[in-house]
């Protein structure tokens, strides 16, 4: 019997490959809602170190984060293959930093595999797993941890109480 084609989507993801400091990370496509080449990003003071500021987003005013600096990594450095990756979470836009994107491509849900108990760090939280493609390995974000709600406060999505931020 053949399976079909909800079968084969529910047996396989499929992401968008980044790179931070030459290392493969992957992110679900169903969050990506666009990628652009690194713009002008204005600074807002007070918030976060990893967060650099706002852009303007076809009209819509969208924070950006350095996610090399929220994993502990030197700040990214403006280059020509530099782009900000636009995320949907918890229906906010948020603009991800992010060295290159080089691909959409899917993987099975057998190539994935959970980290390590070893891998202890405090990043770890920030890490749902690990996929095996070939001789290649995609390191899983977790963007709920990633961008959690300590983070929509930081970036003055929400104000200390949970409520939407008044600009």
């Amino acid at each position: 019997m053949m399976a079909t084609t909800n079968q084969l989507s529910e047996a396989e993801e499929q992401l968008v490959i980044f790179t931070l400091a030459e290392e493969s990370y992957g992110v679900s496509i169903a969050a990506v809602n666009t990628i652009i080449r690194l713009p002008e990003i204005t600074q807002v003071p007070h918030t976060a170190t990893y967060v650099r500021g706002v852009i303007n987003l076809r009209g819509v005013i969208v924070p950006v984060i350095d996610v090399r600096v929220r994993f502990g990594l030197p700040a990214a450095v403006a280059a020509k293959a530099t782009r900000i990756m636009v995320v949907e979470h918890q229906n906010m836009l948020i603009g991800m930093i992010v060295d290159t994107v080089s691909e959409t491509l899917r993987l099975p849900m057998a190539a994935i595999e959970p980290l390590s108990p070893l891998i202890t760090s405090t990043d770890a939280r920030y890490l749902r797993g690990v996929g095996k493609l070939e001789d290649r390995l995609i390191i899983l974000l977790a963007l709920d941890q990633v961008l959690k709600y300590e983070d929509a406060v930081a970036l003055h999505l929400l104000d200390d109480a949970g409520a939407p931020a008044v600009a």
